[in-house]
């Protein structure tokens, strides 16, 4: 298969994966990672068959749901092996202490892709997080006076709101979330490049 054909199916599996977690297309989302696929997000490390369980066991079944939004990625393809980093927002809703709040997450995935006899699959995806926002849904004084008197600063700043919704829902952020700039973040970019050129 040619390079653009490769550029295209590896595109529209970063696409798919979008639509198919938040959709709840368990079966589909499966299909986008290899069998022994892992990923690294802020509140989980591990399979994506575990990944896939505990969405599973939080998704709504009617909106508002989280979303996903992917940028293009920027794929390099060596052989059977490719690398791709895109940008991504991730958008969540929630109440606290009785406000509607929207969570805006600006991050990135860094995945390694490989042909297989199925198509292009993920091998590893792991989230780089960069900054965040909250909003209210209905801006009010009572959003000021909870963004006055909440105190986020045991959180970093590259996800604190996304942390403090995750936290609210009950699940725990795991301890080494790779962050936008930081040490972790360039070897996981560097890494990444030696695996795509390894025989």
């Amino acid at each position: 298969m040619n390079r653009a054909a490769d550029l295209v199916l590896i595109t529209q599996l970063a696409q798919a994966w979008g639509l198919y977690r938040d959709q709840g297309l368990w079966p589909a989302l499966m299909e986008t990672f290899t069998d022994d696929g892992r990923i690294s997000v802020s509140w989980f490390e591990g399979t994506i068959h575990d990944f896939i369980d505990r969405c599973r066991a939080t998704h709504k079944a009617i909106s508002p749901r989280g979303k996903h939004l992917i940028g293009t990625p920027l794929i390099r393809v060596q052989g059977d092996r490719a690398t791709a980093e895109m940008n991504v927002q991730i958008l969540g809703r929630a109440t606290f202490s009785g406000i509607a709040v929207d969570n805006t997450s600006y991050a990135r995935f860094v995945d390694r892709v490989i042909r297989t006899e199925r198509g292009w699959r993920i091998v590893e995806r792991v989230a780089v997080y960069e900054k965040d926002r909250l909003d209210p849904v209905v801006p009010s004084a009572a959003f000021d006076r909870f963004m006055s008197e909440t105190d986020f600063s045991d959180i970093p700043e590259a996800y604190r709101y996304l942390g403090y919704r995750l936290r609210q829902t009950g699940r725990q952020l795991r301890p080494d979330i790779v962050v936008d700039g930081s040490p972790e973040a360039d070897a996981l970019l560097a890494n990444a490049h030696k695996w795509l050129s390894a025989d």
